[in-house]
């Protein structure tokens, strides 16, 4: 496990704060994107820009900047998969606050699926891999030019203009995945521009000469970029698909982005031991268990009479079904002489066999 410290509780903070606000920016922005479809207004989803102009919409994204910038601050303090599973809790922030205000069904079934993913969270961060050490521009300088990390953002490039071009116009508006894979994509860049820019300001703040630096610069364009392509995306997930469907998938595909690049930039899994690994697998299988359960029975009603019949209330016997009076009788209780109207009974058959 990654050894506690002063970084790792301030990392810890701040990336706790980031899912909170993160989680509320989701159901915002699908609020004022639903405002606008009730007006007519051409929508986010048909290639629309409306949303720019309703506050509602900017207040999700001025909830999102400041979880992003928290979480800029938790990468600079703490390993990229210490702070990237945590974003889990931004899953149920959304999905609690959506069946609040945008009247979304959240089952037994999504809520359970909301505990494995915090659960499962709590696991990978448990046993999350130690970070090779950067400490300079240098260093990341180094770490960028890796062949490794090189095709593997060849490979995100190419992948996300074939989504964006190729699958997008036909697939787009009936298969969540598209859009979502974009962000996701994009997104790990952006968690490798944000690991540089806080090793910079760190060197910044040290009185090291960081603005002569091009590498820094170069980081700052490329977070911009990544992050403009992830909002416009996001938008257009959001405004097609489900709050509670878009978030955990998002979610999931972008964890699994962020810890393969972390892996292949700063060889984060080099020195785990066999329980780290078996830990932060299991761990993320958890959460995806979790996300599962959260997306693929989001609209099946759960009532009452889908439980057993021992937990539905007022429909339980407490009685053993031999006792009741209903049930045949054992023989130890049955009369030794039959009755009155028994015998009655069978003198009436008698007499009608010798007719």
């Amino acid at each position: 496990p990654v050894a506690m410290g002063a970084g790792f509780g301030a990392g810890l903070g701040l990336a706790l704060a980031s899912s909170a606000f993160i989680g509320g920016s989701f159901v915002l922005k699908k609020k004022g994107l639903l405002r606008l479809c009730g007006r007519g207004r051409a929508r986010a989803g048909q290639g629309g820009h409306a949303y720019l102009r309703e506050w509602l919409w900017w207040a999700g994204l001025l909830c999102m900047g400041v979880g992003e910038a928290a979480n800029f601050a938790a990468y600079a303090f703490a390993p990229a998969t210490l702070v990237t599973p945590l974003g889990a809790l931004s899953v149920l922030v959304s999905a609690v606050l959506s069946s609040i205000f945008l009247n979304e069904q959240l089952n037994v079934h999504g809520k359970i699926g909301c505990i494995l993913s915090i659960l499962g969270s709590t696991v990978m961060v448990i046993h999350a891999p130690q970070e090779e050490e950067v400490s300079s521009l240098e260093s990341m300088a180094e770490k960028l030019k890796d062949p490794g990390f090189i095709v593997f953002a060849v490979c995100v490039l190419v992948s996300s203009l074939l989504l964006i071009f190729v699958a997008g116009p036909r697939y787009g508006q009936s298969n969540v995945l598209v859009y979502v894979l974009v962000c996701s994509a994009i997104g790990s860049l952006s968690v490798s521009c944000v690991k540089g820019l806080g090793i910079a300001l760190k060197e910044l703040f040290s009185g090291k000469p960081v603005l002569k630096e091009p590498l820094g610069w170069v980081l700052l364009v490329c977070l911009v970029i990544c992050i403009s392509i992830q909002i416009n995306y996001l938008n257009k997930a959001l405004d097609i698909f489900n709050t509670s469907v878009v978030t955990p998938i998002y979610y999931v595909l972008f964890t699994t982005a962020v810890m393969t690049c972390s892996a292949i930039l700063f060889k984060e899994w080099q020195h785990m031991v066999l329980e780290n690994i078996i830990g932060s697998i299991s761990g993320f299988l958890t959460i995806v268990s979790g996300i599962f359960l959260l997306h693929a029975f989001r609209d099946m009603p759960f009532t009452p009479s889908l439980l057993p019949l021992f937990l539905q209330l007022g429909r339980a016997d407490p009685h053993p079904p031999w006792s009741s009076a209903d049930r045949h009788q054992s023989c130890q209780h049955q009369p030794l002489l039959p009755s009155e109207d028994k015998g009655s009974q069978s003198a009436e058959e008698e007499e009608e066999e010798e007719k």
